[in-house]
């Protein structure tokens, strides 16, 4: 049977501890005992973790020996989403970390609605959490990584060897041929740009083209954003792994 895996919260040596909300999950819902054995996902790599001590908050394990990681490194992928309701938005995050993205960079968008704008910043630690129990269900070393929330000026000069942009009014570059026209003149990181409801500005698109990324369809359907998340970041790992 095949152990769940943990990401700790603390490591110090050979002991490593779950705390918090993180550690009541386990100890509450999963009713942890001392002497049993879990994946523990380290900084250093997965170890054999024994419980030790289960407390109010604070689940200690004993780790062990490392073990080898059947899942395989995902590519070097940033997906830039820009804000969107957050229902939806929390979906999409979740999907795309299970998925295997590195990093998410949540954006403001000219077409982005004003309150959601405003929260934001009050969302990412959920995110964050959310992107830490992606990892544990699909088995992940580490969580994708969860930026604070930047303006969209600032995401056209975001470091990747391939910057490709999401845009429904592209009719001739499929997400492929971009793709792999991208590849053979870089390789190595993609960020992916998808934008909110409403779509690109007209304005936002001339930035981009501007800024040097390159536009890409992913075919004649319109897509809500959190589906055209999943589908872009699913076509890119196919194409790159």
């Amino acid at each position: 049977m095949t152990r769940r895996r943990w990401a700790a919260d603390r490591v110090e040596g050979d002991k490593a501890s779950l705390l918090g909300e993180h550690a009541l999950h386990l100890s509450r819902v999963l009713r942890a005992q001392v002497g049993q054995e879990y994946d523990v996902a380290t900084p250093a790599g997965v170890r054999l973790g024994r419980i030790v001590s289960v407390q109010e908050g604070c689940v200690d394990f004993l780790l062990g020996d490392f073990l080898p990681d059947p899942v395989a490194p995902s590519p070097d992928i940033t997906l830039a989403l820009a804000i969107f309701k957050f229902d939806r938005m929390e979906w999409a995050i979740e999907k795309c970390a299970e998925l295997g993205v590195a990093r998410i960079v949540p954006f403001v968008a000219a077409r982005t609605e004003k309150h959601l704008a405003q929260a934001a910043g009050k969302r990412v630690e959920r995110w964050r959490r959310l992107t830490l129990q992606s990892a544990e269900q699909s088995r992940r070393a580490s969580p994708a990584e969860i930026a604070d929330p930047i303006r969209f000026d600032q995401l056209l000069d975001h470091p990747a060897s391939m910057r490709i942009v999401l845009a429904e009014t592209e009719r001739d570059a499929s997400l492929k041929s971009a793709l792999l026209l991208a590849r053979s003149d870089t390789g190595g990181s993609v960020i992916l740009a998808v934008g909110p409801e409403g779509g690109w500005t007209p304005a936002e698109l001339t930035k981009f083209e501007q800024s040097s990324w390159q536009a890409a369809s992913l075919g004649p359907t319109i897509l809500r954003a959190e589906t055209a998340a999943i589908a872009v970041l699913a076509i890119v790992l196919s194409e790159m792994q």
